[in-house]
């Protein structure tokens, strides 16, 4: 099922921007540094902003995060990004923050986007959950989190936008369900291990199949509990050239979207149109 918002889409350039954190088990700090971090993406002009995955909380309790969730549309996390969103009138994408789910003992993982009036205009819950084992390192999100089952897109100033989260950006068939998207916002705090090999590519890979941009906001650094993340937010364009990186450590990356850029690479290569086994 497509879950769509849909107000009157008419694609604008605009300047979009990603967040990067290195989150620990603080959650006002956390929410102190990327309150500052939106801030800082405001004042150099970007329209939308994404934070990135678990930007409140990283903790090697993985219960932890239990404790702080929250129903949707009441709770101080929410109320954070309500009032960021408001303050710098911007649209926020929420990168992610554990919402009530069905199972005792779970939660969603959830994105929530607001407008610049601090509207909640959409909600995606992440998908596919990420399990990995190498040696002493292993992830088990299934574990506490309770899987999505909706892709969702939103009109925003930059035209359609798709989301999705972090171990999403291994299933292509999640995004071209999107349909025609002008941005993919893919938050994630991709493990040092796995993104060292896979996540540029993928990103990249996303971009040029579906000829938008990309925009990844991560979490990128050595985590006060001892977790190590990838980092390297990042913004590609439609034909798959990074426009904008940062490698590691708290801060910024951000660019221009242009709808005459996406326009022209889908003319000059309709890859598009040219699908055979769309459905």
């Amino acid at each position: 099922m497509n879950v769509s918002v849909s107000p009157d889409p008419s694609p604008e350039a605009c300047r979009i921007a990603a967040i990067q954190t290195v989150s620990g088990a603080d959650v006002a700090e956390n929410l102190r540094v990327a309150a500052a971090l939106v801030a800082e993406a405001a004042a150099d002009g970007a329209q939308l902003v994404a934070l990135p995955e678990y930007f409140p909380l990283i903790t090697p309790d993985e219960t932890a995060k239990v404790a702080i969730r929250e129903t949707e549309g009441h709770g101080p996390l929410q109320d954070f990004l309500r009032e960021v969103a408001t303050r710098h009138r911007v649209w926020l994408v929420g990168g992610t923050i554990p919402l009530v789910a069905d199972a005792d003992g779970k939660v969603r993982n959830s994105m929530l986007v607001y407008d610049p009036d601090g509207v909640q205009v959409a909600r995606y819950d992440k998908i596919h959950l990420f399990g990995f084992r190498k040696g002493s390192e292993q992830y088990d999100e299934a574990a506490t989190i309770e899987a999505g089952h909706e892709v969702v897109t939103f009109d925003g100033p930059c035209g359609r936008v798709g989301l999705s989260v972090c171990y999403d950006l291994r299933f292509p068939e999640l995004f071209r369900a999107m349909g025609k998207v002008d941005l993919i916002v893919l938050p994630a705090a991709f493990t040092w291990t796995t993104g060292r090999d896979h996540w540029e590519v993928l990103l990249r890979a996303r971009a040029i199949e579906n000829q938008c941009y990309v925009m990844a906001p991560a979490q990128g650094g050595r985590h006060p509990g001892g977790r190590v993340t990838w980092g390297h937010s990042l913004i590609v364009d439609p034909w798959g050239e990074v426009l904008a990186c940062r490698d590691e450590g708290p801060g910024v990356v951000a660019a221009d979207l242009d709808p005459d850029r996406i326009a022209a690479v889908r003319e000059s290569l309709p890859a598009l149109r040219h699908r055979c086994l769309a459905t």
